[in-house]
């Protein structure tokens, strides 16, 4: 078993196809079906249920699948450590960014990093904070910026100030126009456009106040929820910070007064793990170098679940 058949192997997984697999890996589909008898001889159990139409994985499969993701994941960041030692400040930084980290990535000191650093180049990978979570675990990412509350224990974080949440609407749905905060019981019964991401939190926070929240529309992202908003289809639920990030110019902000509605951004790196050279100054760019490192998380953010 080497690292070409663990590939090889993992695109039958993803494609649950031979001849798509096959047509994948721009190779014919008699050696890609040795390869995996092959495969199956040496590991002494079948990996696969062939059906008429597509593949199922058995439970030898399931488990080879994990293991598979994970050695080729570190086989890929062993070779990025040895380039990195080879290149000095060159090469490709990968990272990970939720949709509502705008506003870091546009800071002065990632600019100037720019301008310092121009034969580092990006990798980024956008999802939400789970996912980035699972790849930083992987050895996909290096470093992840993203978003509280979320389980801290496994990682080095660096924490930017807090914000609240806002809500976020036009004129038609504005009840208060001379205001620029209200509560949260004044949004009970009008039409929410909530980023998936909150729904546990807002979830919990209207509970607290037997409040039933109308949800009109859940989305993936936060630039989402924003342009919904703008285009008056219901209030926009964000974090401050995040209505900047899509076009809102129809928008009336106003602040929520909810001590459990407020998040922060956070700048994370697996403890105990080789971080490299570009690493390193990336996150001295960000203010949130090694020695800088913030351990006094809240305890919400230390303890959270990372499940949606």
């Amino acid at each position: 078993m080497d690292l070409k058949q663990l590939k090889y192997f993992l695109t039958v997984v993803d494609e649950r196809q031979i001849t798509a697999a096959a047509k994948k890996l721009h190779m014919a589909q008699p050696p890609l079906s040795q390869q995996m008898k092959m495969l199956e001889s040496e590991l002494g159990t079948e990996l696969f249920k062939r059906g008429p139409h597509h593949i199922e994985l058995t439970d030898a499969g399931r488990l080879l699948a994990r293991r598979a993701q994970q050695l080729l994941a570190m086989a890929d960041s062993t070779s990025r450590e040895i380039a990195d030692l080879c290149q000095g400040l060159r090469g490709t930084l990968s990272i990970g960014t939720i949709s509502s980290s705008g506003s870091i990535l546009l800071s002065p000191g990632l600019q100037q990093f720019q301008q310092e650093y121009r034969d580092v180049h990006f990798e980024i990978y956008d999802a939400n904070t789970y996912q980035l979570i699972e790849l930083l675990e992987k050895g996909v990412i290096e470093i992840g910026i993203v978003r509280t509350p979320f389980n801290a224990t496994p990682f080095n974080c660096a924490y930017l100030a807090a914000e609240p949440m806002v809500a976020a609407m036009t004129d038609a749905f504005d009840w208060c126009p001379e205001r620029d905060t209200i509560d949260l019981a004044e949004l009970n019964e009008r039409p929410l456009i909530i980023y998936r991401r909150f729904s546990q939190v807002l979830a919990d926070a209207f509970a607290a106040q037997n409040i039933a929240p109308t949800i009109y529309c859940r989305n993936d992202d936060a630039r989402t929820t924003v342009l919904w908003a703008n285009a008056g289809l219901g209030i926009a639920i964000v974090p401050a910070s995040a209505v900047n990030l899509a076009a809102h110019e129809q928008l009336h902000i106003k602040k929520i007064a909810a001590d459990a509605l407020v998040t922060r951004i956070a700048v994370i790196w697996r403890r105990n793990r080789y971080l490299s050279s570009i690493g390193e100054k990336f996150l001295a760019a960000l203010g949130a170098s090694p020695s800088r490192q913030d351990h006094k998380a809240t305890q919400e953010e230390q303890l959270c679940p990372t499940k949606n």
